[in-house]
């Protein structure tokens, strides 16, 4: 089918793009390549080195010889969005075009209001544009497991069955985000069941885990293809930031006691699960959440799964616990249910030594282009 990326130069949104089209879907990406932006405002390089976006698009058609089409421009402007979206006809929107840090959502006034300028209002456009001229395309949406918190009850899949006072009702499950971009996405939730219950749109919100990882079938074909691996405070997740301190002998740097536990996956199954999505689309009226990862693991155990293996390679790795500068809980109780991806077929790739040693070796190879000095926390929630 026609599938529209939005935020298709990102760190997902570049692997689903190519996944998609490899799988003969007629892909398009739509990006304002502001997240190039952040990176020179911040100082701060992936350790990979990525290419302009136009030279991206070109090196896949010369090794597959199939085509995406690139639309360059801001999702907050609606004349674009929906000009974009008349040339490209789409059937589903995969939305990825979001600032998705909560560090940086949390450095200061200006990064917390464009964070949710950025997303809130780009996203409500989206659902005019959708309403507007194209009420059976499915949006697929990137939310978060953030946006649930750590409530010291199980976690379900976007809603919650409630006995009160004698009666009974289906309602969303309630929400605890941590940071101005964890918020962020609670709106954008909102605004997104909102929209397909007055205007019957379909919707499925993927409230995806922390990804790690850096090779699909697709980004491993060229050089040119390579991923993000973001490892600096502000962009960098747990376990890919991890592997690039053990590739170059940094102490491993675990926010607090570290028992601050997540849902993680491969980002090999973030372009499955977005597959999976968007063939089998919700029905109109109807916004569906899926929760998205494959394993849940605290940051302590992270840590230990990478010092070993990285010491089996031959690597010194200690580990620094540091003062946390979030504001979290570092015990609690974290047990959420991922089962519908499951049922329609999702066969995860469990975090395992291989994959370790993969992206020990991508660390490894990079090494030489780490800036030490963008590793440890400078953002503080309390500030």
């Amino acid at each position: 089918m026609k599938v529209l990326v939005i935020g298709g130069d990102g760190y997902c949104g570049w692997a689903t793009a190519l996944y998609l089209s490899n799988r003969g879907h007629e892909v398009a990406i739509l990006d304002n390549l502001v997240r190039r932006h952040w990176d020179n405002q911040l100082q701060v390089e992936t350790l990979t080195p990525i290419a302009p976006i136009q030279k991206r698009i070109q090196r896949w058609y010369e090794l597959t010889g199939k085509t995406i089409d690139l639309y360059i421009g801001d999702i907050n402007d609606y004349s674009f969005l929906i000009e974009s979206m008349r040339q490209c006809e789409p059937e589903a929107v995969v939305h990825f075009g979001e600032q998705r840090s909560a560090p940086f959502s949390m450095i200061d006034r200006e990064r917390a209001v464009e964070t949710q300028a950025n997303n809130v209002l780009g996203n409500l456009n989206l659902l005019y544009a959708m309403k507007d001229e194209f009420p059976d395309c499915h949006l697929v949406k990137l939310g978060t497991m953030g946006e649930y918190g750590t409530p010291n009850i199980d976690i379900e899949e976007g809603y919650i069955t409630i006995e009160h006072n004698g009666r009974k009702d289906t309602l969303p499950y309630p929400k605890q985000p941590g940071s101005f971009y964890h918020l962020s996405k609670v709106h954008d939730s909102h605004n997104i069941h909102f929209a397909c219950k007055i205007w019957g749109l379909r919707a499925t919100d993927l409230n995806q885990g922390v990804v790690y990882g850096v090779l699909t079938e697709e980004t491993g074909m060229d050089e040119m293809l390579v991923n993000r691996l973001d490892y600096d405070e502000v962009f960098g997740t747990a376990l890919n930031r991890f592997c690039i301190q053990a590739a170059i002998g940094h102490p491993l740097t675990v926010y607090g006691k570290g028992g601050q536990t997540r849902g993680f996956l491969d980002i090999r199954d973030t372009v499955r699960c977005i597959e999976i999505a968007i063939n089998n689309p919700a029905n109109a009226g109807e916004f569906r959440v899926f929760n998205q990862f494959t394993e849940m693991f605290s940051v302590a155990d992270l840590a230990m799964k990478v010092k070993q293996a990285g010491i089996a390679m031959g690597l010194n790795v200690e580990i620094d616990n540091l003062e946390n500068p979030r504001v979290e809980l570092e015990e609690h109780y974290f047990n959420a249910k991922n089962t519908k991806l499951i049922d329609l077929g999702l066969q995860p790739h469990y975090l395992s030594d291989s994959l370790l040693d993969s992206l020990l070796n991508v660390a490894m190879k990079y090494k030489e282009r780490v800036d030490q000095k963008n590793i440890l926390p400078k953002v503080s929630w309390r500030r």
